[in-house]
């Protein structure tokens, strides 16, 4: 018999010898009983998590809790969720008992009142006039609340702004479609072209994610795009994508306000955040614009890029302004609901699953960064400077906030 060497000997040995107790080191999974209300803004049609998204968080152990009827304008039934091992609640009161509340749109005065203490909140942050008092009741409660568009990845990325953003790219060259035609009293222009007819003219502010994908959709059709932006990079970045068929600028004053002069359509895919309101199209600009001309404004959840822009809903999403046609609706990606409803859910899933894996909500905003960036209120302390300067509320550093929690 081949005699073993003297290492594998000793540790053979050493074996059978009682040994010193090794403790598991490893973090615990924690249980996450997550509660998804019905949207209470009739015209939001989303939900952000769908069956099999509920399918997969269920057998992961974690408890679903859904307001009956929650994914019907998603076009998924209780009996979708209730197969997938979801509880469906019928009140609003039971889902906001929930360790965390999951909702698209942000919560209401009397959505705020339902809560408990330190919940956490995570949804949607509309900067519209009645955003100041909301964040002031969700301070009151000591929730944790999380703006999800906020929220970046490991590459610094925003996962459900570039997936919204995308979707509402292309959804509002369909919108102003819609507009430019006689269905809705425009002036009946088809966006696009046809030969021996001059093609429509798209004008597009902001090459981010969803100005490309407006321009994917507008060239698509056959207009002639022009796409503004800051970022010298970002524009070349888009040429090199889509084409020399794209024309591209910075924000130039007089180059701007002469391609406003025969726009058809403006999309306004600018963010006010992000440029500190710099990039803001004045009324005065707006007055050059064609009768009849369409006005987009994606960015209306976050104060606009237009000065004449106001908020609308789905039921009232258009108004007349210095004869330029505006369509202002934060959620326009609500109109293609079960699209967003499935690009949501994948952010949201394995997001939920780290933060069990991590061992909860707390514990895992200590180590990732990108959920961290999306808190805008931690324990009921403010913790985002530009809504801190918004809305006259003091702010505090989270990072500093984490090291005391």
């Amino acid at each position: 018999m081949t005699r073993l060497s003297s290492s594998k000997e000793f540790s053979f040995v050493r074996g059978l010898l009682p040994q010193e107790e090794m403790l598991e080191v490893s973090r615990q999974n924690k249980k996450l009983v997550i509660g998804i209300p019905k949207e209470s803004d009739e015209t939001e049609s989303r939900i952000p998590l769908t069956p099999e998204a509920v399918e997969l968080l269920v057998n992961w152990g974690h408890e679903i809790i859904i307001e009956s009827e929650a994914g019907k304008l998603a076009n998924y039934t209780d009996h979708d969720y209730s197969e997938k091992g979801a509880q469906i609640v019928k009140t609003s009161q039971e889902v906001f008992k929930a360790q965390i509340i999951l909702k698209i749109s942000p919560l209401l005065h009397a959505e705020i009142d339902m809560l408990t203490e330190n919940q956490v909140v995570m949804s949607s942050l509309h900067l519209t006039p009645e955003a100041g008092q909301q964040i002031k009741g969700l301070m009151k409660k000591k929730t944790t609340a999380i703006a999800f568009e906020s929220i970046r990845d490991d590459d610094g990325a925003y996962p459900v702004v570039r997936a919204m953003s995308s979707i509402a790219g292309s959804t509002s060259i369909l919108v102003a479609a819609e507009y430019l035609s006689n269905v809705n009293e425009g002036k009946g222009v088809m966006l696009g072209g046809v030969s021996g007819i001059t093609p429509t003219e798209v004008v597009i502010l902001g090459a981010g994610t969803a100005g490309e994908f407006a321009a994917r959709a507008a060239l698509g059709l056959g207009a002639n795009v022009k796409i503004f932006d800051d970022s010298v990079k970002r524009l070349m970045e888009l040429q090199d994508i889509l084409g020399q068929r794209l024309y591209t600028s910075i924000f130039h004053r007089q180059v701007l306000e002469r391609v406003l002069k025969t726009a058809d359509v403006v999309i306004g895919a600018i963010i006010p955040e992000e440029t500190k309101g710099r990039l803001m199209i004045t009324e005065d600009q707006v007055k050059l614009m064609k009768k009849g001309s369409v006005i987009v404004d994606l960015s209306i959840d976050k104060g606009g890029c237009f000065e004449t822009s106001e908020v609308r809903r789905h039921t009232d999403p258009a108004f007349v302004k210095h004869g330029v046609i505006h369509y202002c609706v934060p959620n326009i990606t609500a109109r293609v609901a079960r699209t967003s409803s499935i690009a949501l859910s994948n952010v949201f899933t394995p997001l939920l699953s780290d933060i069990a894996d991590t061992g909860g909500i707390k514990q895992h905003l200590k180590e990732d960064s990108g959920l961290r960036h999306g808190v805008y209120i931690y324990n009921g302390i403010l913790t985002n400077s530009y809504l801190g300067g918004l809305y006259n509320i003091p702010a505090r550093d989270i990072n500093l906030l984490m090291a005391a929690f």
